[in-house]
């Protein structure tokens, strides 16, 4: 999983794993759901504030998932939001859910369509228009495309910077996409927020390892296992050797670096920004805070948080100050 799941875990404390579309969604457009093949002459009839609502439900369907139009989101945002998110969160489901190349594929001629002027599907109905008044490039939604089709071709990682090279796609884009939004479009901002969505992306995925390997997937870079002698039986038996713990432990450390460092990015910008980039960053660090308190044994039981760590992370940020 993606640029979603990397900003699913905080605001939630439910499982990031992608869920399914309810029936409300489903009928949001006409007979289409949102698992259909994208496209299609029959949205066309939607107008604007029809596609904007269509994406409004598919959002709200997922609140579990959804942390990026938090509640501290500007309420005149939500709508771009939405939008964004619709296009993130059916792209997922195509890779996650059907394994779908080919869908991925015609999603993306959709895109084209939408900055084309000519978009087709209720959710590039509305991206058009987001788009267009934030002057959005299409650079960080094709970003995010790459990620989900190496989803679906999963290979795992090599090394470390292979593996920030996926965050760089799967990641970094929703951070970007958020800033732009806001008019910041500097490269200093954009590196800072790179390293936010990268670190929590990491944080979530170390919570999640037993969770992902029984999907068949490791996100842990293997000269890393193979640096500190921990192989794949370890993972699959739970095995919770020294290697392990020290493995762990300086994977953690590197993922609280990212956010310490991103984090930075609150002053940078205005308040109304502010308080959900402490909130990202905070909640991050909790995640990696709660893998130190399980003894870094992510197989027992999945490390997570709880309504107290919220209240903190959401008192510090709403006091300017990251809870770190």
């Amino acid at each position: 999983m993606t640029g979603v799941k990397a900003s699913t875990e905080y605001g939630s404390g439910v499982s990031a794993a992608p869920a399914r579309a309810n029936a409300e969604v489903g009928h949001a457009a006409k007979d289409e759901t949102p698992h259909d093949a994208p496209a299609g002459a029959a949205n066309a009839v939607l107008s604007l504030e029809e596609a904007y609502a269509w994406c409004g439900r598919l959002a709200r369907s997922h609140y579990e998932n959804f942390t990026i139009a938090s509640w501290l989101m500007p309420r005149e945002m939500r709508r771009y939001m939405h939008a964004i998110y619709a296009y993130a969160r059916m792209a997922d489901d195509f890779a996650d859910e059907e394994h779908s190349i080919a869908k991925l594929d015609e999603w993306e001629l959709e895109l084209d369509l939408a900055y084309a002027g000519s978009p087709r599907h209720p959710v590039f109905v509305a991206l058009a228009d987001t788009v267009r008044r934030y002057q959005i490039p299409r650079e960080p939604f094709v970003d995010l495309l790459r990620a989900f089709r190496s989803d679906v071709n999963f290979q795992g990682f090599d090394t470390f910077d292979d593996l920030l090279g996926y965050a760089r796609y799967s990641a970094n884009p929703v951070g970007r996409l958020v800033l732009y939004l806001f008019g910041y479009r500097d490269a200093e901002r954009q590196h800072l927020s790179d390293l936010v969505c990268s670190g929590l992306q990491l944080a979530n995925f170390w919570q999640d390892i037993a969770i992902d390997f029984s999907n068949g997937r490791i996100y842990l870079p293997r000269r890393n296992m193979e640096r500190f002698g921990v192989s794949v039986d370890d993972l699959r038996e739970g095995r919770m050797t020294p290697g392990f713990v020290s493995m762990m432990r300086h994977e953690v450390e590197n993922a609280r670096a990212m956010l310490i460092e991103g984090a930075a990015l609150n002053r940078l910008v205005d308040r109304r920004l502010r308080r959900d980039i402490l909130m990202f960053a905070g909640g991050g660090l909790a995640i990696l805070r709660a893998i130190e308190r399980a003894g870094f044994d992510v197989f027992r039981m999945r490390p997570s948080l709880g309504k107290l760590d919220y209240v903190r992370i959401g008192l510090h940020a709403l006091g300017g100050r990251l809870a770190a």
